[in-house]
């Protein structure tokens, strides 16, 4: 009896615990099941979220291929910038020996270049000495070989050059002008859709204006393209003093038989000269001596026979 009641509670014991472990199974199972089933629902979403990640991640891609391909092209072909406008001047003074033959020269270089001469004047000082100032246009693309021949004509005296950078300028000038031309088209199309005479006399007046301002701007655009594409140049041409011409010229064999005929001549002329103005003393001179003489004759023939001469 009593084995048979200690074999009942552990029976007992052992079905409870049995239970126990197919309850916590049966739990353990239901969380794996609904841990798969949530997994299995989360699973479309994430792919969702995951195709939609990788179509903006290629777009993504797509735009930086863009990028990479613009900025490849950037990097490849540079942008085209605008030439430089520069407005070069320069002022020359040479001291030469002969100003009317200098400034020939001056002249059919300036013309060989391909430029023109613009303003010229010639003064003399008090010394007498020629000064001459011309003003000349060269192209800017032979201005350093005009400058060279130019102060290579005598001696240079003063020399001064200067380069001004207008690219902003020029670069401002024709943007706006665009502008400006779109601009009166705009109006004249508004002109030429108007039908009230009042519409039409406004527009009339602000075409005026516009056109006036894009001429100005035509103006300017014209002197900015001439200044930059002809350099200036202005030339003062003086004479040496004679006393430097005198230094500055090495005496030969030809300079010393002119030297020599010049003192010859100048001789000859100092005699002739001295002799003009002795010339009316010695006719005087000769004058009294025949007189004297032809005096003496008479007394001569008029005194008596024997009688002494008397001197």
């Amino acid at each position: 009896m009593r084995t048979r009641r200690s074999v009942r509670p552990v029976h007992t014991l052992a079905g409870v615990l049995l239970a126990a472990a197919l309850a916590l199974t049966g739990c353990s199972g239901a969380n794996d099941s609904a841990g798969s089933q949530a997994a299995d629902k989360a699973a479309p979403a994430a792919g969702d979220d995951g195709g939609r990640a990788e179509e903006q991640a290629g777009a993504v891609q797509e735009d930086s291929k863009q990028g990479s391909g613009a900025s490849g092209s950037k990097a490849t072909s540079a942008p085209q910038l605008a030439a430089s406008s520069i407005i070069r001047t320069a002022s020359l003074t040479v001291q030469v020996k002969d100003v009317p033959k200098a400034l020939d020269e001056a002249r059919t270089t300036t013309e060989n270049a391909g430029g023109y001469i613009g303003d010229e004047s010639t003064t003399r000082d008090e010394d007498g000495a020629e000064r001459t100032r011309v003003v000349l246009r060269v192209p800017v693309e032979r201005y350093d070989d005009v400058l060279a021949d130019l102060q290579g004509a005598g001696k240079l005296l003063a020399r001064t050059a200067k380069a001004q950078d207008v690219t902003d300028q020029v670069v401002d000038v024709d943007s706006r002008i665009k502008s400006q031309q779109a601009s009166v088209a705009r109006v004249r199309e508004l002109m030429d859709r108007a039908t009230k005479l009042s519409d039409v006399v406004t527009l009339e007046g602000e075409l005026s204006r516009r056109e006036a301002d894009l001429e100005a701007l035509l103006s300017q655009q014209a002197s900015l393209k001439d200044r930059t594409s002809l350099a200036t140049v202005t030339l003062n041409l003086q004479e040496k003093p004679a006393d430097e011409a005198a230094e500055d010229e090495d005496p030969g064999f030809v300079d010393a038989v002119a030297g020599g005929w010049d003192a010859f001549v100048t001789t000859l002329r100092w005699i002739a000269v001295a002799f003009g103005a002795v010339l009316p003393f010695l006719a005087v001179a000769v004058l009294l001596v025949l007189a004297w003489l032809r005096l003496l004759r008479a007394r001569r023939r008029t005194a008596p026979a024997g009688e002494p001469e008397q001197d």
